[in-house]
């Protein structure tokens, strides 16, 4: 079953405390080894280094890469429950996934690491989009 979704992005930013190595080891747990992952230079409030780490998936079989490893974790469920908190009005779901936890092998919600999924909806509407996401959720 192909999901419907246009594309999935997943950012994560990078402190300076923080060894950018395994910020981006968080980010390849979830995407396909083939899918790049690209790197841009920022500055904190303070004028501390930040790199933004960042990866688009659009191909069918890399979404579907990207939400099976969710759905070995993460409560859908519950997700399916939030949808009309979760998807904005571009018709665009959002999760949060914990960072320091992506960084040690584990996939659960919290904070670090958006996911944005691009939910195809016709006609555009949000109610629509609703739908489509919660049936992709769905067992």
């Amino acid at each position: 079953m192909s999901l419907p979704f246009h594309y999935v992005d997943l950012r994560a930013f990078c402190y300076a405390t923080e060894a950018e190595p395994r910020v981006t080891d968080a980010l390849r747990m979830l995407v396909p080894e083939a899918v790049e992952i690209d790197r841009a230079k920022g500055e904190g409030h303070h004028g501390d280094p930040i790199v933004i780490l960042s990866a688009r998936v659009e191909r069918a079989a890399e979404m579907d890469h990207v939400f099976a490893r969710l759905r070995e974790s993460v409560d859908f469920e519950a997700i399916r429950d939030e949808l009309p908190d979760r998807i904005d009005e571009n018709n665009s779901l959002y999760l949060q996934l914990d960072k320091q936890a992506a960084a040690q092998g584990e996939i659960r919600l919290g904070q670090g690491i958006t996911v944005r999924a691009k939910v195809e909806a016709y006609p555009a509407k949000r109610e629509t989009a609703i739908e489509n996401a919660r049936e992709a959720l769905s067992d």
